[in-house]
């Protein structure tokens, strides 16, 4: 029922400008006050498998890097840290002759990766390009 006649309902409207610069102002507001930290490194966890364990092979040379930054190879520690000691003990190992044996690093959870790094540039330059990460089942 119109009561007023002759006087028509004016329509309704948003006016949309002011609430498009409110929100853009709200934005600028949220991207000069949030804080964006840089991190210097990553957690990662170790991989683990499922698969069956390979048998030991003939042509394998065992290096474990202990938590503690020793290195052992084929389970005789080494005198020495330095690379040439572990580049010779590497060539010692390998059988003369025959195919290129395989290094299977097994390196401790706690290990220094920079370690684990020396074993892979000592094997390189002993002439050992086969190598292999030992892991641990997730039982």
């Amino acid at each position: 029922m119109n009561f007023r006649r002759g006087q028509s309902k004016e329509t309704l409207e948003i006016n949309l400008i002011p609430l498009i610069d409110v929100l853009l102002v709200i934005i600028i507001f949220l991207m000069l006050t949030t804080t964006y930290s840089r991190f210097s490194g990553l957690e990662i966890n170790l991989p683990t498998s499922d698969g069956t364990p390979s048998e030991t092979q003939n042509n394998e040379i065992n290096v474990t890097v202990t938590a503690s930054g020793d290195i052992l190879v084929n389970r005789n520690a080494l005198a020495s840290r330095e690379p040439g000691a572990l580049v010779e003990a590497l060539r010692r190992a390998a059988p003369e002759g025959g195919a290129v044996p395989l290094v299977v690093i097994n390196g401790d959870a706690k290990a220094n990766f920079q370690s684990v790094f020396d074993v892979m540039q000592a094997a390189q330059k002993a002439g050992l390009p086969n190598v292999s990460f030992a892991s641990q089942s997730k039982n």
